[in-house]
């Protein structure tokens, strides 16, 4: 079935896992609604988009920490079909949560959990109506993991993923959760996070990591975890001994804090 004229949304569209799965789209031929807060780089990324496949693009500056930003995102998707959502958007906070900004905190919960689940309850229905569409929310691996408000908000959503994918089964609706681990985009430069004592072999490429996550939700997979590495991970993450889980999870929190 082609894409042609179909139309897919990404939030966190300007930089790494994001871009990636814009230009994935755009390859497969989707139109492509690019959302970010840097409204000149998502410029230059569709101009882009546009030039090297030839498709449509819009672009929407929102900042989805806010309600306004959130609600901008939902009236478009009120207005318009949408055929593929990525909600990808996210930040991470460096500090324990006993010493934390509670402003910060809250930003974070905001669009790692309220964003996403508003965006996904105002696009699901219309998809099961017409009996078509692709919803990939971009998780991590920290979801199985006893590491802070992060790992908590990651775990809400791979848990709504997978109890959305259960509900739409039988379906041509594809949801799926992608869980990766730690990727070469901005994402730890961002939250100045240490990452130098981080072994080669653990750092995953994001276009290869998103190709297998848009194979896995066309396969109808729940979870997308990418990378042999963690695999390994996340299966003794989530069959393990919880002690020594929530061990796990405090020590890489520790070993990413500057001092």
């Amino acid at each position: 079935m082609s894409n042609q004229g179909k139309w897919a949304l990404v939030t966190g569209a300007s930089s790494g896992i994001g871009e990636s799965f814009s230009r994935l789209l755009a390859e497969l031929g989707f139109n492509l609604v690019l959302v970010a807060r840097d409204l000149p780089r998502l410029n230059e990324r569709a101009a882009a988009l546009e030039a090297n496949f030839k498709v449509k693009t819009r672009v929407i500056a929102a900042d989805l920490a806010t309600d306004s930003g959130c609600k901008t995102i939902e009236d478009f998707i009120d207005a318009n079909e949408v055929e593929v959502l990525i909600n990808n958007a996210g930040f991470g906070i460096n500090k324990s949560f006993l010493v934390s900004d509670i402003a910060a905190e809250q930003q974070m919960f905001d669009v790692l959990v309220r964003t996403p689940m508003r965006l996904m309850h105002a696009i699901l229905p219309g998809m099961k109506e017409r009996n078509s569409g692709t919803l990939i929310n971009v998780s991590s691996v920290a979801a199985w993991m006893a590491g802070g408000t992060y790992s908590a908000s990651k775990s809400y959503l791979t848990v709504l993923t997978e109890s959305l994918h259960a509900e739409l089964a039988g379906t041509n609706v594809k949801v799926s959760a992608l869980a990766p681990g730690f990727t070469r985009t901005e994402f730890h430069q961002r939250g100045r996070m240490k990452m130098n004592g981080l072994p080669n072999f653990m750092w995953l490429d994001a276009d290869v990591l998103v190709a297998k996550a848009w194979s896995d939700a066309q396969k109808g997979e729940a979870v997308s975890v990418p990378g042999w590495q963690y695999v390994l991970l996340s299966s003794f993450l989530r069959f393990g001994p919880r002690p020594l889980v929530r061990k796990l999870g405090m020590n890489v929190r520790v070993r990413q804090r500057n001092k």
